[in-house]
């Protein structure tokens, strides 16, 4: 994924509110080398950061005529407002070895036996997961089949088929619960069963006397 960056000179809280206000974000890329300071299109950039890949793959930084490849590390927003305060990249290489969080996406859930017999409720427990490997290695996210998924059944880091190089970093537990699965869509349907209202009793002779007797 490409985007476009300009070098920036000027530096301080006055430049940068300067820079916001011309729609523009000021920025800086380390690692590699000298610390570059670089500003971008707001717009442009806002729209890219709705997009998955801009934060879990490798770019392509254009800046002078001139290409590197950099991962996104930070930003800032503005507390309320659709504003990108800041933003910092890291120049990466084929050898580079880097920690990033990748997205899980989940496929065949419709088609396993779990939702497709059994009616169970699959749970996302984790939808993202830390790896280490090289740069050039990265891949935008990671596939998690969940066609043979059973009742009952729990899926864990260690059951996801990665990519060679990749490794898994794991926070706490070793290998933590990735997808389990429960009953719960079953009993809802159950407890979501229209209830028939019993007729209601025909009323009795001493409520009609009580009525006649009033009259």
């Amino acid at each position: 994924m490409k985007f476009v960056a300009y070098e920036r000179t000027l530096q301080g809280t006055g430049a940068s509110r300067r820079l916001r206000n011309a729609d523009k974000v000021p920025g800086i890329v380390y690692g590699g080398g000298d610390p570059a300071m670089i500003e971008l299109d707001h717009n442009a950039l806002f729209f890219a950061l709705k997009k998955e890949a801009f934060h879990s793959s490798v770019l392509e930084m254009e800046m002078g005529g001139k290409s590197e490849q950099v991962l996104l590390r930070d930003y800032q927003m503005h507390p309320f407002r659709p504003i990108v305060l800041h933003i910092d990249f890291q120049r990466v290489g084929p050898t580079t070895k880097i920690t990033k969080k990748v997205p899980l996406h989940f496929v065949n859930e419709e088609n396993s036996p779990a939702v497709k017999t059994d009616k169970c409720l699959v749970n996302h427990v984790v939808t993202e997961l830390r790896v280490q490997c090289l740069a050039s290695q990265l891949p935008e996210f990671l596939t998690v089949d969940l066609g043979e998924l059973a009742k009952g059944q729990t899926l864990h880091a260690n059951d996801i088929k990665l990519p060679a190089g990749i490794k898994v970093m794991t926070q706490g537990k070793p290998n933590p619960v990735i997808v389990s699965v429960s009953a719960q869509a079953a009993e809802e349907e159950e407890a979501a069963a229209p209830v028939v209202a019993a007729p209601a009793a025909a009323p009795t002779k001493a409520k009609k006397s009580e009525k006649q007797n009033k009259k």
